[in-house]
């Protein structure tokens, strides 16, 4: 065998090693970006306000929960219903994330970094609203409420597209019966 091709041959297998070098490092940098980044539980901070039930028909009802966020980040941030976000309910009895019963968003919300806004989530249940002239009328709405969270400890938003797991916490249990609770009828 030649010199020149010697070095050809060799000039080859260098290219070739250097082409499968490059395709296995593109690889692993791809394989290692795939890895979800863990969530950011701090970014956002939520405080329980208040809770509304209101009579959306005469079989269902909407629960309305209200929190304060605060953004603890340098960035503005924003929240509407979409594939991204999932609110869950932390069971009290095991700890368990349940995604039971649709929750949602009741209006987009936009955050600016290191302020302050306002959330409220909402989910629609079937419920008999009772008449007014029922003299168990707000019992009933109250006993309602207290069976609807008796087994959850707290709401959790997770944004899928920022990374942000947002608590949103279950105050209501320490408020007295109905104190901060309205009700509303159509």
């Amino acid at each position: 065998m030649s010199k020149r091709n010697f070095f050809v041959i060799t000039g080859l297998a260098g290219l070739v090693l250097l082409i499968i070098f490059m395709a296995s490092a593109r690889a692993f940098k791809n394989w290692s970006s795939e890895i979800p980044e863990s969530w950011h539980p701090q970014a956002i901070k939520a405080t329980y306000l208040a809770s509304q039930l209101k009579e959306t028909d005469k079989t269902h009802c909407t629960l309305t929960l209200s929190y304060d966020l605060e953004n603890n980040t340098d960035s503005d941030y924003r929240l509407d219903d979409g594939r991204e976000l999932v609110i869950q309910s932390r069971l009290k009895s095991d700890g368990s994330l349940s995604q039971q019963e649709p929750i949602q968003l009741s209006f987009p919300v936009f955050l600016p970094a290191k302020q302050y806004a306002r959330l409220a989530i909402e989910m629609t249940e079937r419920f008999a609203w009772p008449l007014d002239g029922d003299p168990a009328y707000i019992d009933k709405l109250r006993e309602f409420v207290r069976q609807r969270l008796a087994n959850v400890a707290e709401f959790v938003l997770f944004d899928q597209a920022s990374r942000y797991e947002v608590k949103l916490p279950g105050a209501w249990q320490e408020l007295h019966a109905g104190a901060q609770t309205a009700m509303v009828g159509n």
